[in-house]
Order: structure tokens, then sequence, then C-alpha cells
């Protein structure tokens, strides 16, 4: 039968997919430009599962998108704008070429701008949709914010995550919804719980910024101006469901407290607004002022399917939940003029707690170093001067290691010049058969309400008991030589008469004893009998997946011994110069 000739690569996976130059081409736009719509619009590179035939039998590397996004593009109403600004740049250019200030001045009042809002609604419907995808907006945002004010990057972009950055601190702060906090190399990781929903984003330490040439911080501008857009909708939504004023407003009392004395101007007021916003240490003016009413206690109803143990669960969870929320309720802090203030700062307010700092440092300070109702003072020295009866003197890091293990740690392993524990990652979570370190097994006792100072120190008795021991041990180890020696001496005299007298050795017939069956170790044996009988009945693949899963199980269990072994040499280790110290003093 006759019929039309079927061409290559006109049908199939070689139609769905473009190359980035014909779809630049098909855009009329430059690279640039296509790049930066391609961020915007949320639109990436795709690879072919049969890359020769999509790319026409040829082998060279190309960057594909698929056709349909690309289709996609060619309705959006922002490609227009990148056009007319091109037309503007070039408009602009001549006029300054031909030294025409008025024209200067003219293009430069109707320059083309463009939003995008639409955009932001297109890629997320729900505003759930939009907080999970919320965690590098907040990243970059908090990044842009600690950039140097150089060409590298817009002031007005640097400014703006500023103050997109500290809305959503205070936010978090006035709903309490902080979780986690981990101290990186990188900077500082946080993560809180927003509307439901697990929100994560590090924040860099507070050092001198130096621009890296192997970064296009072009790429990055595009992105922070997208994430920008989206952080302003997001804290606007997150301001009106806790009935807070958008732009955030310092509450009225507190900005009373906050005004600095006469004659002693801060900064312009423009300034000294988001100054004190970004301060953390004052509460928002709400739209309508709460009313102080009794705690009304809700009726809770079984959920369908749940029985009375998981109700019971979920109660607790729930319980333990408004508890770490109120962690350092009632506590007053004072941060000395060395710890990182911002961090500290937000870490205490979201937890109930009150804060202040010297006044030289920052604005926003509440209280004086003199306040006697002061109970905590953060310091990173290794003595402090003068101190105050009944007031803790503590390092930064047990405010940390306190929000992550949901309780007020022991003071004693962080008083000033004490060498530290470990700071611990919450974000890790140890499953059956991982390693788990000491102090890991020490937070865990504690939270389940058991005191393992007790145990440590019974532990160090016995230690000391055991060194006792080792030196009677010792002298009792000679004096049993000097026995050994006599014994010795009175065993050759006996066997030398054994062998003078030619006595013959009567035999005797003993009674055997009874054996009795293990039945513990026979199942088991039989168990794994069955088990071996099972694994040869297995299909090839089936039996090919188990030993890969026995061979991961086998793996983590040897890293797990490896780490143990590490850490109990280290344990040995400090023991040893433990004891070389202790008789170094005694000598």
């Amino acid at each position: 039968m006759g019929g039309l000739e079927k061409k290559k690569y006109e049908r199939g996976s070689a139609t769905n997919y473009i190359t980035r130059n014909r779809a630049r081409k098909k855009l009329q736009l430059s690279l640039p430009d296509f790049r930066r719509l391609c961020i915007l619009k949320g639109i990436y590179p795709h690879e072919p599962k049969h890359k020769k035939k999509v790319n026409k039998g040829s082998t060279a590397p190309r960057t594909f998108y698929l056709l349909k996004d690309i289709k996609f593009l060619l309705h959006e109403p922002i490609v227009n704008k990148f056009r007319e600004y091109k037309v503007f740049v070039r408009k602009l250019r001549k006029a300054y070429g031909k030294s025409e200030w008025s024209t200067v001045d003219r293009l430069k009042d109707n320059k083309p701008s463009y939003k995008l809002d639409h955009i932001v609604k297109e890629r997320y419907p729900t505003f759930i949709d939009a907080l999970r995808d919320l965690d590098d907006a907040l990243s970059m945002c908090f990044l842009f914010s600690t950039f140097p004010r150089t060409g590298k990057c817009h002031v007005q972009t640097i400014q703006l995550c500023r103050r997109l950055a500290v809305e959503f601190l205070n936010y978090v702060i006035a709903s309490r919804s902080l979780r986690k906090v981990f101290l990186s190399i990188k900077g500082i990781y946080y993560q809180a719980e927003v509307l439901g929903q697990p929100v994560t984003w590090i924040t860099p330490y507070t050092f001198a910024h130096d621009h890296p040439t192997d970064v296009d911080y072009r790429v990055m501008a595009t992105f922070t101006e997208f994430y920008t857009t989206l952080l302003g909708f997001v804290n606007f939504r997150l301001y009106q469901s806790l009935n807070l004023l958008y732009p955030p407003k310092i509450d009225g009392q507190a900005d009373a407290e906050l005004k600095p004395a006469e004659g002693k101007e801060y900064a312009m007021d423009s300034e000294s607004y988001l100054e004190k916003l970004s301060a953390l240490s004052a509460s928002l003016a709400r739209v309508v002022a709460p009313t102080h009413e009794d705690e009304v206690e809700m009726d809770e109803f079984p959920v369908e399917g749940e029985t009375a143990e998981q109700m019971d669960a979920r109660k607790k969870e729930q319980e333990a939940l408004e508890k770490h929320k109120k962690l350092f309720e009632g506590l007053r802090f004072f941060l000395n003029r060395e710890v990182p203030r911002e961090p500290l700062a937000f870490i205490i307010r979201c937890f109930g707690g009150q804060v202040s700092w010297d006044k030289s440092l920052c604005i926003g300070a509440t209280y004086d170093v003199s306040d006697p109702s002061i109970t905590h003072q953060i310091v990173d020295r290794p003595r402090v001067q003068q101190q105050v009866v009944g007031r803790y003197y503590l390092q930064p890091q047990w405010v940390f290691d306190s929000v992550n293990a949901k309780l007020c740690l022991p003071v004693a392993d962080y008083f000033p010049g004490v060498l530290l524990p470990p700071h611990l990652s919450p974000f890790v979570t140890e499953q059956e058969g991982d390693y788990i370190p000491p102090e890991k097994l020490k937070l865990l006792a504690l939270q389940r309400g058991e005191n393992p100072d007790e145990e440590s120190e019974e532990e160090e008795d016995e230690e000391e008991e055991e060194e006792e021991d080792d030196n009677d041990k010792e002298e009792e180890e000679e004096e049993e030589d000097e026995s050994e020696k006599e014994e010795e001496m009175k065993l050759k005299k006996m066997e030398e008469q054994k062998t003078q007298s030619n006595k013959v050795l009567p035999v005797k017939v003993t009674a055997g004893k009874l054996r009795l069956e293990d039945k513990q170790r026979l199942e088991q044996e039989q168990q794994s009998e069955e088990k071996r009988l099972a694994i040869m009945m297995m299909k090839k693949r089936e039996k090919y997946l188990y030993k890969k899963i026995m061979f991961g199980k086998k793996r983590k269990v040897r890293e797990a011994n490896k780490l143990a072994a590490k850490r109990k040499a280290h344990d040995t280790a400090v023991k040893e110069e433990k004891k070389k110290s202790k008789k170094a003093r005694r000598a």
C-alpha cells in the first residue's frame, strides 16, 4: 500500500523540545532578556530522555526547553515591556550623545516599568503554595539585605530586602512560630511553622562582605526581583491573619518607651522608624485593640477514624508546643556588646522573653544593665569583672541549645570561660541503628524528666574507686608474687615424691550429667534456616533487591560502629589526660 513517507525527526520526542537559540529567536529576545524572562516565569531547561533523537542525530551539547513552555511565553505582557525598555535605552543614549538635556529629562520621566504581581498570582494560585516555596525567597532576601552599598547591586534592592526581612522577623515574633535554630559555618538556620507549613531559611553572619568574582549578580538580582514581590504579598497576608497593621507600626506605648531623650536624635525619622522595627524589641500595633478575656477551653471533637490513644498523643503534642512557645516567658535578658544582638533578640522575643542591650549599641533598648529584675546576662568573655548576685551570666549558645531542647537547660555547662558542649543540629533525626552521640542521649534523658548529671557523678565516683582499686591491686600483686614462688617450690617437691613412688592410680567411673536443650537457641536456628530457604526461593530480581537492601543496612551498622569506636577512643584519651593531670597534682 502506498502512503506518505515517514520523515526522520518530525514526530515523537523530537517535536516536544526546542533549543535555546531557536526559542530566543522565536521570542525575538536577547540572551540576557530570555534568561531573565525564564527566571521570572519559572521555566527551566529540560534534559530529554533520547538526546540524540531530539538533537536530530547530533551529539553536540545543547540546552533544550519544552516547546509548550516557549509557546506559553509568547503571550507574556512583560516581553513587550522588555522591548519598550530596549527602545528607551537606545533613545536615551542618542539624546545623551546629542546633548539634548530636555529630551533626556523627558525620557527619564517616561521610563517604562512593569509589575510582577500577575506572575506571582499565576505561579502560586493559593496562599499555601506561596508558603511552600518561601524558603529560597527568604534566604535570598536575607542575603541581599546584608550586602554593602557598592555598585554590584542597586541600593533600592538592598533597602527593600532589609525592610521585607525585618517585617517577616516581626511576624514570626508576634505569632511565636519559631521552632528550630542551628548555628552552622554558612550562617544561622531557622525553621518556623507558618500556618502549618515548615519554612526554613538561612541568615548570613554580619561580617564584612567581599564580593566573589565568580558569581553572576545579574542572575541573582533577577531572582531577588521576583522574590521581593512574592515576599511583599506573603507579608501582607500574614499580618492580616494576626490582626496587625501593614506596613507594620510600633505599638503606641512601646513607641513612647523607645523615643530618645530630647536633644539626642538617633537618626532621621524615616530611617529611625525602620531601625526601631529592626531592633525587634517592641510589640506591633494591631488593627483592632485586643480585649483581655478569660482563657476559654475549646471543645475538642474526635477526628474520623482516630482512636483514643491517637487523640491523647495529639493533645500531649499540642500542650508541649504551647509550653515550648512560652519557654522564656517571665525571663529578662541583657545582651553584652560582644554578642550578636539581632539573632539573640529575635530568638528570645520569639519565646516570650524580654530583652535589652546597651543604649549606645543600638536603638530600641528598653532597660539598663543595672536593672535588678534582669535574670540572665548573655556574655562572650572568659570572665566578668562586676557580677550581680541573683543573675546568671551565660554564653550565647545556651539560648540556641535551650530552644532546640525545648526546655531551659542547666546553666552550669554555659558559664563564662567554661568549655561548651557540642552544638547539636535539630534538623537531624536519628533512626533505629544510627549512631547517637552521648550528648544527644543526655538531652533525651532531660526531656524525659530524668537527671543524667547524677548518673555521670556516680560514674565519676566509680572511676575514682577503680583508680584506688588499681593502686591496691598493684601492691597486692607484689605480695602475691612472693607467695607464688613459695608455692612453686612446694609443688616441685611434691612431683619429685610422686615419681619416686610407682603406685598405680585407681580408675573411677562417674555418672554422666543431664544436658538440657536450649529452646530459644533451637528456635533461632529454625528461624534462620527458614529465612535462608525463603531467600533461595526468591526470583533473581527480588534477590538482587534484597541483597542491595541488606548491603545498605550493613553499611549503616558499620558506619555507626566506626563512629562509636572513634568516640570511645576520644573518651579514653580524655580520661588518660585527666588521670595524668591528677597524678601530677598529687606529686
